[in-house]
């Protein structure tokens, strides 16, 4: 892994919301997994470091109007989801970010209402190049749809890519080794948490 420049680095935490990954998950074996797996922990506590580092923090969150208006309906995904007991309804607790997650006053929650990757779905890429950011570390949930797509849509345009493998997590809990192995490995920098926040420990 390269060495990453606190000032030109962003750690994008992706769908580490309550109604994904927390008690009242609408998918409890995905919050089962982020929980048992220690993910959500190791989330946390890339954030912390990079608050103390001074690595600018961005929360990436998936929600939906009441009435649904501009959410896709192209896919069996989006239409499940539509019909979930716990829905990720715009200002609800579903879409906070779930704990032990701090967010601080310098960090940036981007919400979107649409689509399967917050860099296609968001303000996220203009974001970053005001802020001058060239490295992403993406972290969250899920291996299966939202890890890919963000990773993919980074590199496509032109940021390098960091993903501790030990810090997203999908179903089953085997699928997130082989997507790392056979897909982002090829197009991502792949670190650990303790690697990365040690990176980040390191005098300037």
């Amino acid at each position: 892994m390269p060495r990453l420049d606190p000032a030109t680095t962003a750690l994008l935490t992706v769908e580490c919301q309550n109604g994904v990954v927390g008690d009242e998950s609408a998918l409890p074996e995905l919050a089962k997994e982020a929980r048992d797996s220690g993910m959500l922990g190791r989330v946390a506590a890339l954030v912390d470091a990079a608050h103390v580092a001074g690595v600018q923090v961005l929360h990436a969150v998936a929600e939906r109007r009441p009435d649904g208006r501009g959410a896709n309906t192209n896919a069996r995904l989006f239409r499940a989801a539509g019909k979930l007991p716990v829905r990720q309804l715009a200002g609800s607790r579903a879409v906070e970010v779930a704990a032990p997650i701090e967010v601080a006053a310098d960090d940036l929650v981007l919400r979107r209402l649409h689509g399967l990757s917050p860099m296609a779905g968001t303000d996220l890429d203009p974001l970053l190049r005001n802020l001058g950011i060239r490295t992403l570390v993406v972290t969250g949930v899920s291996s299966n749809i939202a890890i890919p797509n963000t990773v993919f849509d980074a590199v496509n345009l032109g940021y390098q890519v960091v993903v501790p493998s030990d810090a997203i997590t999908g179903v089953p809990a085997s699928y997130t080794a082989e997507v790392i192995r056979n897909s982002l490995a090829l197009v991502a920098a792949i670190t650990t948490t303790e690697a990365l926040t040690a990176e980040w420990a390191l005098p300037r």
